[in-house]
């Protein structure tokens, strides 16, 4: 599939979600696993432009790159952003508490890493590689 490379800021984030959602119709990917899979991208590209450009007081673009096989939907982003391996981000372990009584941040991590088969992060030539892993015969649905 060809990539999409897009300008790294809030406005991107449906453009990204709608070539996530056409690589996983491409894929056969359920309804479910769809929408974790765009939910998972959505997350990490929020963070990418909040984080890795915004406050950072850098511009760059992401890059969304799918690759299908019979076995798997895979979706790559890269950004130029700071290097931040959100891999290494302790997952909340409160998320039955109230809101008031959480630490903010590292849901977002947490939904990406857990709505996907595998998440993988690295840093290649000053990029950073995000890369999302579904399993067409998995038993995550």
């Amino acid at each position: 599939m060809e990539s999409l490379k897009i300008a790294g800021e809030l406005e991107s984030l449906d453009e990204i979600a709608k070539y996530v959602l056409f690589a996983a119709k491409q894929a056969c990917l359920a309804k479910t696993k769809a929408y974790k899979l765009r939910l998972a991208v959505d997350e990490i590209a929020t963070n990418i432009i909040i984080h890795g450009y915004k406050e950072a007081g850098i511009k760059g673009d992401i890059v969304c790159h799918a690759q299908l096989s019979d076995k798997s939907l895979i979706i790559h982003l890269e950004d130029t952003g700071i290097k931040y391996d959100s891999t290494k981000k302790e997952q909340p372990d409160n998320l039955l508490e109230p809101l008031e009584k959480r630490e903010i941040g590292g849901l977002g991590i947490y939904l990406a890493a857990s709505g996907v088969d595998e998440f993988v992060y690295k840093r290649i030539d000053n990029r950073n590689r995000h890369t999302f892993v579904v399993y067409s015969n998995s038993a995550k649905n």
